[in-house]
């Protein structure tokens, strides 16, 4: 059923395969984090598959596979803990339900959810931070991929030939980003099949040398095999988790594009291309040592493909690296800061960029934030929960121009600009997960349990079951659901 909130500019019907002047290819993306009026809509649902496809078939991917049976699992226990982990790409979905049913992107539609100073504070953490520092980390590996692909040519890589790598890397990245959402959808599907024909390459090297009877000399048992499994489910999983911003991505469909489809393509686009290259990274760790993975899949690959594969290795990085930077971009603007969509997509580039030189040249900078993300589940699970039960709180109706309404008028102003139903839900989840960790330090519910670390159930089931409970009787939810 399509949403009854009025639009303000309402289009003409049957239009919404033709792209408005405002959101072709060609062109640098109008719109920012403002309300997209139906007569601009277009698309369908089905493009969302390859947009989060290519941008998870990548290196990263190989590497968290592999990092499972060295963690001491046997490889079937590995790709059960890979299947279930990302599983997780069904609440990514979800949210991407959003961005057609408001027509914002997912850093105004949090709105809802923190109220309007409260979602400041939101996108700064959540959406700017975080995303800024999972740039830098991809752009390094991007970076070392690429230093190889250019001492391969004979070339040497000294420092003057990696500050040129890096910024070609970032500048082909940050131009996806600021021509923004049409580039992106026209360039990821021969990005996705590009991907996918490298990768099927690796996936018979690896499936050559896979044993697939594989156990490790001393196999896990008891808490230390549950501890384990929940450490690996927890890891993969945070990949989908860090997606809190798919309704970016979905925001362009019609307002009655079908809900299940959004979803559908959405979670099956990160889901099937993440299962598939965990997988081969666990089936790698059975044959060579993937402490070292790059240089370890060397040792399998076809000579002559070892470029081809280096080559594979960074564009999926800038596939990734362009929806971080986008979405980093609206971040900053919903932040409050008064800036274009291109240029705080540029600015976003820079501090990346920034990060990235001073990490491999100065410091072991890198190594700290690497850490530091590995504490993100803590938030993001919480997060993402609460985002989650807000969409089924309104049964998925949001009212797009009503969000982007700053003042105290606005039904989202809730007291003083925070929700404060939203806060406390999401700072009792936080709370929770970090008792449950197990990872940069313990908590205390984990030291309790010998080291099982359940920050990722705790910190969704609390948040969830909180908001739920204080946002029941809320005029907006009523609103929503009466319009239901």
């Amino acid at each position: 059923m399509a949403s009854t909130i009025p639009d303000p500019h309402p289009g003409p019907r049957g239009v919404h395969d033709a792209p408005p002047s405002s959101d072709r290819p060609g062109h640098i993306e109008a719109h920012g984090i403002d309300y997209i009026p139906e007569r601009e809509r277009h698309g369908r649902p089905r493009e969302l598959f390859t947009v989060w496809a290519a941008a998870n078939v990548n290196y990263l991917s190989l590497v968290v596979g592999g990092a499972l049976v060295l963690m001491g699992l046997n490889l079937w226990q590995a790709l059960v803990v890979i299947v279930v982990g990302n599983l997780f790409w069904g609440l990514t979905g979800l949210l991407a339900t959003s961005g057609p049913a408001a027509g914002a992107p997912s850093e105004v539609i949090t709105r809802a959810m923190y109220g309007i100073r409260g979602n400041r504070v939101n996108n700064a953490i959540t959406g700017w931070v975080i995303s800024v520092c999972y740039f830098a980390l991809n752009l390094a590996a991007a970076a070392t991929a690429a230093f190889a692909l250019v001492e391969k040519t004979g070339l040497p890589a000294n420092t003057g030939v990696r500050i040129a790598v890096i910024l070609g890397i970032a500048t082909l990245t940050l131009t996806i980003s600021v021509y923004g959402h049409a580039l992106i959808v026209k360039l990821y599907l021969p990005i996705t099949i590009a991907l996918a024909a490298a990768f099927g390459v690796v996936a018979y090297s690896v499936l050559v040398h896979a044993d697939f009877g594989y156990a490790p000399d001393t196999s896990l048992t008891g808490v230390d095999l549950w501890a384990t499994l929940i450490a690996g489910v927890t890891i993969i999983a945070s990949g989908p988790l860090s997606y809190t911003t798919s309704a970016d991505f979905s925001r362009y469909l019609p307002r009655t594009a079908s809900r299940r489809a959004v979803a559908g393509w959405t979670a099956l686009g990160g889901f099937l291309p993440s299962v598939a290259v965990c997988s081969l990274g666990a089936l790698a760790a059975t044959a060579v040592d993937m402490t070292d993975p790059q240089t370890a899949l060397e040792k399998i690959l076809p000579g002559w493909f070892t470029s081809v594969f280096l080559l594979a290795l960074v564009l999926g990085t800038i596939a990734i690296n362009a929806l971080t930077a986008y979405s980093a971009g609206l971040a900053l603007q919903a932040i409050g800061i008064r800036i274009r969509r291109s240029l705080s997509v540029v600015v976003d580039g820079v501090v990346a960029v920034s990060l990235t030189l001073y990490a491999l040249f100065v410091s072991n900078f890198l190594d700290t934030v690497s850490n530091v993300l590995q504490l993100t589940v803590v938030l993001l699970g919480p997060a993402m929960a609460l985002y989650a039960t807000d969409i089924l709180l309104r049964r998925g109706r949001y009212d797009g121009p009503a969000l982007t309404d700053e003042s105290h008028g606005s039904p989202f102003w809730y007291t003083a600009g925070v929700n404060w139903a939203g806060a406390l839900a999401l700072g009792a989840g936080v709370t929770a997960a970090a008792l449950c960790v197990n990872t940069a330090y313990t908590g205390a519910v984990a030291a309790a349990l010998g080291g099982v670390d359940l920050a990722l159930p705790a910190g969704i089931v609390v948040t969830s079951a909180g908001y739920a409970l204080l946002m029941r009787n809320s005029p907006t939810v009523l609103t929503a659901r009466a319009e239901a």
